[in-house]
């Protein structure tokens, strides 16, 4: 069996678009003299000014050539005290000169320091940018090599499961059903595939083994040869490994509808399958379809007991109830169809009691019961009608109290031809109940305690000339 496809994952190629960067820049520098080594150049300059300018302005004057008085006045020694302030205040404006420009060039280069801290910042949020986006890349990168590599995992579990499967050994073929099973569980992608895979094992063909521990197929009263004493061993285990895949089947429809284990909602085609046994009980069929289409029922027990039946399509048509017992009391079919179309009901127990039809179309149309029995006990049909049902030369087919409300039941152009059908202490509420072109043609059937809130319609010559064995209602 091929495994299926995978898909083709595109590699993503990662595109990083930055600003510029300084690169090569060097860090501001700030070359100043220390404070006092500056103020103290700074006054010898000014000193060495005045002194040129006073020199000058002598050699101007002709000195030494000019008079000096002997005495000193109170003006000369204002003047010079005047000359020493002036001397003494240039000196402190050449320091506070001094001062202000070294404090400017420190705020120009505190700035010069900020502007190049913000460029090494603004590199650094590029460089993370970049980071960034490689680390993302390398990632998805990572990501796209895993999927891959689970693809493939996935694909070579699917490959093992699958020649399990195909095995001689009945203990490698149940192998092959957990692995199957396992794969569906981690393989969402691939569940539906894996499911089919299951529902074809259990469609290929199959012949039961006899029941009795010693019995072997064809078995004479002589010792049966070694041959079929295998073959009879085989059979068996490929009931267990059928067994094995209905009751994991039932086992995940089971499992609330969140829980990533659930099958709920996905396809099951069990179409032209053989059923000797087998457990669904509880399983909520939602969703998808469910087809049972010729499916034959020859032995067993085989249960369907509160399964759920939702939303979807439910077929039976054509199936076969030939032996064993099938099961399916507390069952609810809500939505969708359930079709039991052309249904042969010719042996073994087959049991609807405490059923539930509701909020869709349930056909019996053209089924065949003749043989076994049939029990529809307390079955409750609201919303929707059961239509066109035949009992040609059946043993036993058994309606007790059930209960239809807000829905017709049909059952025109039923043929009831053998056995005991009986209608008694049997409640149709809500809805009308349809006896046209019925035929009576042997056995017994009896409406006598049947109870109807919308009268029932029979034929009026039903009414008027009732063959023997029909009980009409009584009024």
């Amino acid at each position: 069996m091929e495994s299926p496809e995978s898909p083709r994952v595109a590699r993503p190629e990662p595109h990083v678009t930055v600003g510029s960067v300084p690169a090569g820049s060097p860090v501001p520098e700030l070359r100043l003299w220390g404070i006092r080594r500056s103020i103290a150049l700074a006054v010898v300059a000014a000193l060495l000014l005045v002194g040129g300018l006073v020199v000058a302005a002598f050699w101007y004057a002709a000195w030494p050539g000019f008079e000096r008085d002997e005495t000193v006045t109170v003006a000369t020694l204002f003047d010079l005290l005047k000359l020493v302030f002036a001397v003494v205040a240039g000196i402190g404006g050449v320091a506070a000169l001094v001062v202000a420009y070294r404090r400017q060039r420190v705020a120009e280069h505190t700035n010069a320091l900020a502007e190049f801290a913000h460029q090494l910042a603004h590199a650094a949020d590029l460089r993370a940018e970049v980071s960034k986006a490689l680390a993302e890349a390398a990632d998805e990168r990572a990501k796209v090599e895993s999927d891959r590599n689970g693809v493939r995992l996935f694909n070579e579990r699917f490959a093992k499961a699958s020649e399990q499967l195909g095995s001689e050994k009945g203990a490698v073929r149940l192998a092959g059903v957990y692995a199957m099973a396992g794969l569906a569980d981690d393989w969402r992608e691939g569940r539906q595939t894996c499911i089919d895979v299951l529902c074809a094992y259990i469609r290929m063909p199959y012949t039961p083994p006899p029941d009795a521990p010693g019995e072997t197929a064809g078995q004479d009263e002589d010792q049966a040869p070694v041959r079929d004493a295998d073959d009879v061993r085989a059979a068996r285990d490929e009931r267990e490994v059928r067994h094995t895949v209905i009751r994991l089947v039932g086992r995940h429809l089971s499992l609330a509808e969140d829980d990533a284990a659930s099958w709920c909602g996905y396809d099951f085609d069990f179409t032209g399958a053989v059923f000797d046994g087998g457990d669904l009980s509880g399983a909520n069929f939602s969703g998808g379809g469910v087809y049972f289409d010729g499916a034959t029922f020859v032995g067993g027990d085989v249960s369907f007991g509160g399964a759920s039946f939702s939303g979807g399509k439910v077929s039976f048509v054509g199936a076969s109830f030939s032996g064993g017992k099938v099961s399916f009391s507390g069952a609810s079919f809500s939505g969708g169809q359930a079709s039991f179309f052309g249904a042969s009901f010719i042996g073994g127990e087959v049991f609807f009691g405490l059923t539930s039809f509701s909020g869709g179309e349930v056909l019996f149309d053209r089924a065949t019961f003749s043989g076994g029995k049939v029990f529809f006990d307390r079955v409750t049909a609201s919303g929707g009608k059961a239509v066109h049902v035949t009992w040609p030369k059946g043993e036993q087919v058994t309606f007790v109290q059930p209960a239809s409300s807000d829905g017709s039941v049909i059952f025109s152009g039923a043929r009831f031809s053998g056995g005991v059908v009986s209608f008694e202490r049997t409640t149709f509420s809500g809805g009308e109940v349809f006896f046209n072109y019925v035929t009576f043609c042997g056995g017994r059937v009896s409406f006598r305690t049947a109870r109807f809130q919308v009268p029932p319609r029979f034929d009026d010559g039903l009414i008027e000339d009732p063959p023997d064995g029909l009980t009409l209602p009584e009024k």
